[in-house]
């Protein structure tokens, strides 16, 4: 489970068992987790994550996208 990034108290990561699925990051913020699709990014699936976090979350995966995609293909398509 590579973590890409951490930032603000949050762990910015992916499952190494998820290389069939399109490009995704998870997050864990220490109180839940969330899921955003890259390219373009959006939302998937959250638990326990309040409104507010999500949006900078998702602030913070549109900032970062590209580096998150180029990290998701090194790792599932070295």
């Amino acid at each position: 489970m590579p973590t890409v990034l951490r930032l603000l108290g949050w762990r910015f990561h992916f499952y190494s068992d998820e290389g069939s699925e399109p490009p995704h990051i998870h997050v864990d913020t220490g109180h839940g987790e969330c899921k955003f699709w890259l390219s373009p990014v959006r939302l998937a699936r959250s638990e326990s994550v309040k409104p507010i976090d999500l949006r900078r979350i998702e602030a913070a995966t549109i900032e970062h996208e590209a580096s998150f995609l180029e990290k998701w293909h090194e790792y599932f398509r070295p």
